[in-house]
């Protein structure tokens, strides 16, 4: 969500997994008009989708014990390839994106 050019976030509990991974994070996209949508988050080439299943669960975890309070999760590659610009992203609700990008959202 972005507000008169700064992004606002969720308010609430925040679920982060924090992974030291080398590579550049992406999100692959294949399917969509004729096929499904499959979306895949490759790090350095290399298929990290089932990271982003496993903060989907702790996610699960927490908002069954946080009743009503909104919950978001995301997923922090330590040592990644972040390029100079832009470079976060999303999936499946779930914020892929390094420390400092992360810090400053959540400030």
């Amino acid at each position: 969500m972005v507000d008169g050019g700064r992004e606002q976030i969720p308010l609430g509990i925040w679920v982060v997994d924090a992974k030291r991974y080398k590579g550049r994070p992406e999100l692959k996209i294949e399917g969509g008009i004729i096929r499904p949508r499959n979306e895949k988050v490759l790090v350095g080439g290399r298929d990290c989708t089932k990271l982003v299943d496993g903060v989907l669960k702790q996610v699960d975890a927490v908002r069954h014990l946080a009743g009503d309070a909104p919950v978001t999760g995301a997923l922090c590659f330590v040592e990644a390839d972040w390029p100079q610009i832009g470079g976060s992203f999303s999936t499946t609700g779930v914020h892929i994106l390094w420390p400092k990008r992360l810090a400053r959202l959540l400030a």
